[in-house]
């Protein structure tokens, strides 16, 4: 009788966990066959005069959905933004630091 149970056991156990494993596949340990590749852009920015600036124009840049980093460098004037082109476009983020008062346009895709 043990000896039964014990086989009955280990056989439970056994497809109890392929069925944990199958259930336990989620979307994040598949490869991601359909992941949009992230964009980066290079912008010029204008009226950067003190050390402040850079924080407003990120602050903007960031604030459009889809974007997903702002680098701005305030010796050069630019600013390097990440983003998912389905989401976002380098316009729409040249906009958002212009309307911040700082004109930004596009100088590298």
């Amino acid at each position: 009788m043990k000896k039964t149970l014990l086989v009955g056991l280990a056989v439970l156990a056994m497809t109890s966990s392929g069925v944990v494993l199958a259930l336990g596949d989620s979307a994040q340990d598949r490869p991601a066959a359909t992941a949009t590749a992230q964009r980066q852009t290079t912008f010029a920015i204008e009226n950067m005069t003190c050390a402040t600036c850079p924080i407003t124009v990120r602050k903007a840049m960031k604030g459009v959905a889809g974007v997903t980093a702002v680098n701005v460098d305030f010796a050069a004037k630019t600013a390097r933004a990440t983003y998912d082109p389905r989401r976002a476009n380098a316009a729409q983020i040249a906009a958002a630091s212009t309307d911040a008062g700082y004109p930004a346009r596009s100088i590298q895709n």
